[in-house]
């Protein structure tokens, strides 16, 4: 698609790489540092919604492919395809994993330019929150976005 924008984030977390696959695409630690609750698994060609706190809707998310340990994208269009997320994970020395996020795609004026910079702060913050629970047990998004509630 021509004139589209990409959002992208990366972090380097301090644990396995199975480890961060799998707090990626598992409801239950998921819902320790990113959503509220999904309805399952993340996988392949499998829908699920999520819940995130801050917000009295629920997200409709399709899996796209997964690779374990290395590779996870989905859609979260809602039905309309076009949002796809795609998480590439990198292991190092077997302790430490890059997680790298690109989101795509968006328009290239200015509702995309805004929409790409509010995601780009959100994968940002996914990482930041994702670090935290895996290396500390710590849930960054607890209370940070009650701001948000009732937010259009």
């Amino acid at each position: 698609m021509e004139n589209t924008l990409t959002a992208r984030a990366s972090l380097q977390i301090q644990k396995p790489i199975e480890e961060v696959f799998d707090a990626i695409v598992n409801p239950e630690k998921m819902s320790n540092y990113f959503i509220e609750h999904s309805t399952g698994y993340l996988e392949e060609d499998e829908n699920v919604e999520w819940k995130f706190p801050e917000f009295d809707d629920v997200f409709p998310v399709t899996g796209k492919t997964i690779q374990e340990p290395t590779y996870i994208s989905f859609d979260w269009s809602g039905g309309a395809e076009g949002m796809l997320v795609e998480i590439f994970l990198e292991d190092v020395n077997g302790t430490s994993t890059i997680v790298r996020i690109k989101e795509k795609e968006m328009q290239a004026n200015h509702e995309g330019i805004h929409q790409a910079i509010g995601q780009t702060e959100g994968w940002a913050n996914f990482l930041a929150s994702l670090k935290a629970y895996l290396e500390y047990g710590i849930n960054l998004r607890k209370g940070a976005f009650d701001f948000m509630k009732g937010a259009e």
